[in-house]
């Protein structure tokens, strides 16, 4: 069921959506060469102890997971791009890092993901997450009163056709609200002027993520990370956005 939220419940998600982007932007800051994805785990979990957050992750067990995730970020290293779960790898010079974070605050979610490259930037890589990054502001600047949900789809996946990548549209973004994921599901590629018409109140996690050579998937014997078919690298970009009469607004922005 898709719920609206008042513009009064959109300013209660305001400290959750503060607080993910913090944790984002400290976690990017200690991604580094020979860092432990079981280290940037536990920065998390800190940071979630000391806000008195809750984890949205921890306990989550869908349908597509081998068990509950058992860890608060996901970390998703060159050829896995979604659902990383973290183990004991220390980040290498030229590695690509995924991390992708949901808490709870005061009873609210925010979800947020950013890419980022570790030591050697290879030009590829560069062009993949700028690319991403790109298709995030498309479908953000789409997300307005009076436009539908297929305008936030078709803008996204028009930016990764432009750059010549393909897109996978078996995970996508969703609604946002007292629990991570909620209706609607806003996939990643799609036709402009059609689906739900979009309206103020709106909360969803808009969350672009494209392979460099492919649109294949496989999950990992871990039961939760999701691979590249082909060994490709990938990146993930999202935000949290409410849909207001003044246009979107970003909850999960990174300051």
């Amino acid at each position: 069921m898709i719920e609206l939220k008042t513009p009064a419940e959109i300013e209660q998600m305001r400290p959750a959506g503060v607080f993910v982007g913090e944790v984002l932007s400290e976690l990017a800051k200690q991604a580094a060469v020979g860092v432990n994805l079981l280290k940037l785990d536990k920065i998390a979990h800190d940071m979630i102890r000391a806000r008195g957050a809750e984890s949205c992750y921890i306990d989550y067990h869908p349908s597509f997971g081998a068990s509950p995730f058992g860890k608060v970020l996901c970390t998703s290293v060159n050829d896995a791009v979604l659902h990383g779960l973290p183990h004991d790898y220390a980040l290498r010079d030229g590695d690509v890092v995924s991390l992708d974070f949901a808490a709870s605050v005061d009873g609210w979610v925010a979800d947020s993901a950013i890419t980022v490259q570790v030591g050697t930037a290879r030009a590829e890589d560069t062009r993949l997450i700028q690319v991403t990054t790109d298709a995030l502001a498309a479908g953000i600047a789409a997300a307005r009163p009076g436009n539908r949900l297929g305008d936030i789809s078709a803008a996204i996946g028009a930016v990764a056709t432009a750059a010549g990548y393909g897109v996978n549209t078996d995970f996508g973004g969703h609604g946002v609200g007292r629990t991570m994921h909620g209706d609607p599901h806003v996939p990643n590629q799609g036709r402009a002027g059609r689906g739900l018409p979009l309206r103020a109140g709106l909360v969803i996690a808009i969350e672009p993520w494209f392979l460099e050579t492919t649109d294949k998937i496989y999950t990992d014997k871990d039961g939760w990370t999701l691979r590249s078919a082909d060994g490709s690298n990938g990146a993930h970009m999202e935000h949290t956005v409410a849909i207001t009469d003044d246009g979107p607004l970003v909850l999960t922005a990174r300051r």
